[in-house]
């Protein structure tokens, strides 16, 4: 399995990302990942002592670095250049035992069958994503548990389109699919049952999905204007599902 040419092309804009905006990623995420996404996931995995886990898709592996802190065994996935010399250098500087692979999703071949998948704001980002999605549920044990987070197909644009509509959100051309061209690379908006529907005839259960809203109280001490859109609507979707037996 190689990856494809829209593929390719994809990989090569995240691997000269500039290297100011890969250092100032904190070492546990941006704003919106510290209070919408890494207490979720994490509160949901429990804990993860001596647990198997594949980040697929790790990007600058500071999710990789927050398991393997909790006990974890990760394996990071990552074909982008600029985001695995990252990757590679945290771990000699403070190392935590990461084992590190530099390579598509398409073209990973898994060694193990792991205890949990995770695949991080990655698969809106690929342009040929089933066959990665396929890959993270061919990576995992029967009854292994597999967790997508994603940018909300509903909410994309929140938080600018809250600002610039006075409080208020508006989406068009939901069940459409098309690029969103961003300022290093694009995304891909599909509607949340593509991704849904794929997951479950890959053999996976749904066991549960959370749309995550702020805490009012981290909203107002932020100082950020608009960031209030992110207590009465959900930014982002965390899926949890299990692979059958």
């Amino acid at each position: 399995m190689i990856e494809t040419p829209d593929n390719v092309a994809a990989i090569a804009r995240w691997a000269v990302l500039p290297d100011e905006l890969i250092r100032n990623h904190e070492n546990d995420g941006d704003f919106a990942k510290r209070n919408l996404i890494n207490p979720h996931l994490l509160a949901e995995l429990g804990d993860l002592s001596g647990v198997s886990v594949l980040d697929a898709g790790a990007g600058d592996g500071y999710l990789s670095r927050i398991l393997a802190g909790a006990g974890a065994k990760v394996t990071a996935v990552e074909p982008a250049q600029a985001l695995v010399d990252r990757i590679r250098e945290r771990e000699r500087t403070a190392p935590l035992g990461l084992t590190i692979h530099q390579t598509g999703l398409l073209e990973y071949e898994p060694e193990q069958a792991f205890d949990v998948v995770v695949c991080s704001m990655v698969l809106m980002a690929i342009p040929d994503w089933r066959p990665a999605l396929e890959t993270c549920v061919r990576s995992l044990r029967p009854g292994g548990r597999l967790v997508i987070n994603l940018v909300h197909p509903a909410f994309e644009n929140l938080w600018t389109t809250w600002r610039e509509n006075g409080g208020s959100y508006r989406v068009d051309r939901y069940l459409s699919e098309y690029e969103l061209p961003g300022p290093y690379a694009s995304d891909f908006h599909r509607p949340l049952s593509a991704y849904l529907n794929a997951i479950m005839e890959s053999g996976c259960l749904l066991r549960k999905v959370i749309e995550p809203g702020l805490d009012p109280k981290v909203a107002a001490e932020s100082g950020t204007e608009g960031i209030e859109a992110y207590v009465d609507l959900p930014n982002f979707v965390i899926i949890f599902a299990e692979r059958a037996a």
